[in-house]
């Protein structure tokens, strides 16, 4: 059996990003791992530990073994990068050396078999996603990890899922430019994973993330949305996930699973 290390940047994107392939991988018996960047924007107080333990109560649902926090705060997305708390450093300010060394320690630990990270752009371009990116790229090299998959989703997909939240007259601003640049194209795809059978687990470790539910903005409408659906309908949105392996691109046709014998 294979361990398989998920590293993401917050709480809540193991799951919108992975969640169904981590519950795949779980239930053919392989050891699941996740590893998350940041917890929340705050200094330790209650906030924190309420995403740390809304991503623990998700990682159950998706049958995941062990999950862990590098030990850096939430970034934020947009023009302002706030000043660290006084207990930690801001992920995007980390040196990219010194946080791979740290994730590096966890691959040797559980002498990973594959590591999940994110694609260049990171995605949507979060500062914390590209960061991932990078400190994922050398934290493999260092740990000596063969096998690199970056989650992602092809462009086209995107396109077709923000014309859904318009016409369902969800408040959703974007920058069509940077939609065009955002995640991977679709040519770039060399892991195309079927995760329609886990769509129920995938979706009840969406709704155990409750502060962000719940929260405020467009990111929590949707994901309020997402949550509510039938769960058919949640799985043909979300039946899918995608990834690309840079040393394996191009490929004539994804793979249909994240391990090569399958």
């Amino acid at each position: 059996m294979a361990t398989v290390v998920a590293f993401h940047a917050h709480p809540d994107d193991e799951t919108l990003l992975t969640g169904g392939t981590l519950a795949r991988v779980a239930a053919e018996g392989h050891r699941v791992v996740i590893v998350a960047a940041t917890d929340s924007m705050d200094a330790a107080s209650e906030t924190s530990p309420t995403r740390m333990n809304e991503l623990r109560a998700s990682a159950a649902i998706l049958g995941v073994h062990r999950v862990e926090h590098l030990g850096y705060a939430d970034s934020g997305h947009g023009p302002v990068l706030y000043p660290d708390p006084p207990d930690r450093q801001r992920f995007a300010r980390a040196d990219t050396d010194e946080a791979a060394e740290r994730l590096a320690a966890l691959l040797r630990e559980e002498n990973a078999d594959v590591l999940l990270s994110y694609d260049p752009n990171g995605g949507y371009g979060h500062r914390d996603h590209v960061k991932v990116h990078h400190v994922g790229k050398r934290a493999a090299d260092l740990a000596g990890v063969e096998q690199v998959l970056e989650a992602t989703m092809p462009r086209d997909v995107i396109e077709r899922f923000v014309r859904l939240i318009r016409t369902l007259r969800i408040p959703f601003r974007y920058d069509t430019d940077a939609l065009r640049a955002a995640y991977s194209s679709g040519s770039a795809i060399t892991h195309r994973v079927n995760v329609r059978r886990f769509a129920r687990q995938k979706q009840a470790a969406l709704a155990a993330h409750h502060s962000q539910v719940n929260g405020r903005g467009r990111l929590a409408s949707v994901m309020r949305l997402l949550v509510r659906l039938p769960t058919p309908i949640f799985g043909l949105l979300l039946g899918r996930e995608w990834f690309v392996e840079p040393a394996r691109t191009p490929v004539p046709k994804p793979a249909t699973s994240i391990f090569p014998h399958n």
